[in-house]
């Protein structure tokens, strides 16, 4: 699998990464959640479940995993897959994630499931929380799904807070999430501390549906921050369980090269130059390996037309994902 760097002189990281979003907790905004767990899911059980989608995401390559404080037991999961395959900080890299708590108490139907925090005493606490868990592995350390009105990038105190977290050597991201993804991440290159880019990283939204952000990541690759796109599937809408997966435009490309619809939608993402890492967000080993045909797959530009006809607004399109139910 190709590799790329993790911020300049950072360790290799490998195009696809694995995201735990969906395995470290009871429910996620992600069309047929419900029906990946046959096993049940108390925790133990999808920690097992968790470490078997894993151990096939390291089998085939991939060397980049991202997980975060509100992912339920996500970093619990992950340290004990760590020590059970016996991997050290140098057979990959991972990344984690400050700014949400997990409040759901492994409940599906709990009345909120992560309620955000993007203050001083948020970042002290969860940083003390990951690096217990994940202290020798831990590459870079993210601030959790900014947005223009989050107070992240205004606050002097907290950056220099992130800042003496990169000169200890980890390196320092950000997730932005929303309509305006494109604004925070043009705003995120140009906070400077003691010299230097603060950001190594920015992750964001880039998919079939909503590829308004792209210009943003084009240039912050350009400048030199390793690029990472989340949910490139949409949460489920551009898979088989979803419409467009079914019928339109993602459909017939898919029957025509052969691959599923899930496969296209990620070859899609990984076509763009600036994309360094493109997020797995599977969650059954079967999910995965129907993900990893995108690797195989090369779309001509007949292909890349016809999915063109998929775009939505930016403002539709994160309106839709605020009514994906948690499941």
């Amino acid at each position: 699998m190709e590799a790329r760097r993790l911020g300049a002189g950072g360790p290799s990281i490998t195009r696809l990464g694995m995201g735990m979003a969906a395995i470290g907790r009871p429910a996620y905004q992600t069309l047929g959640h419900g029906e990946d767990f046959p096993e049940g899911r108390s925790p133990e059980a999808m920690e097992r479940h968790a470490h078997q989608v894993l151990d096939e995401a390291f089998e085939a390559g991939v060397r980049y995993f991202d997980t975060a404080r509100s992912y339920g037991r996500g970093e619990a999961f992950l340290r004990a897959w760590l020590e059970g395959r016996g991997l050290g900080p140098g057979d990959l890299a991972v990344g984690s994630k400050w700014g949400y708590r997990y409040v759901g108490a492994w409940r599906l139907e709990a009345e909120r499931h992560e309620v955000k925090d993007h203050s001083r005493a948020a970042f002290a606490e969860q940083l003390e929380e990951s690096e217990a868990l994940l202290g020798p592995w831990l590459s870079l350390y993210q601030v959790h799904s900014v947005t223009p009105e989050s107070p992240a990038l205004g606050d002097g105190a907290l950056l220099d807070d992130l800042a003496r977290l990169r000169d200890r050597g980890v390196r320092v991201g950000l997730t932005v999430s929303g309509a305006r993804q494109a604004e925070v991440v043009l705003r995120a290159l140009e906070v400077v501390r003691g010299g230097a880019p603060l950001f190594a990283a920015v992750q964001a939204t880039w998919n079939l549906l909503d590829r308004s952000c792209g210009d943003a990541l084009a240039r912050a690759h350009a400048a030199g921050r390793t690029v990472i796109v989340k949910e490139p599937l949409a949460n489920g809408r551009l898979t088989p369980r979803g419409a467009a997966g079914q019928g339109g435009p993602l459909a017939e490309v898919a029957a025509r090269t052969g691959a599923g619809a899930d496969a296209v939608a990620l070859a899609a993402v990984l076509a763009q130059p600036w994309a360094d890492v493109v997020l797995l967000g599977a969650a059954t080993v079967g999910q995965l390996r129907s993900n990893l045909a995108a690797l195989r797959l090369s779309l001509d530009e007949a292909a890349t037309e016809r999915l063109g006809a998929l775009r939505e607004g930016p403002e539709a399109y994160w309106a839709e994902r605020s009514r994906q139910p948690w499941t």
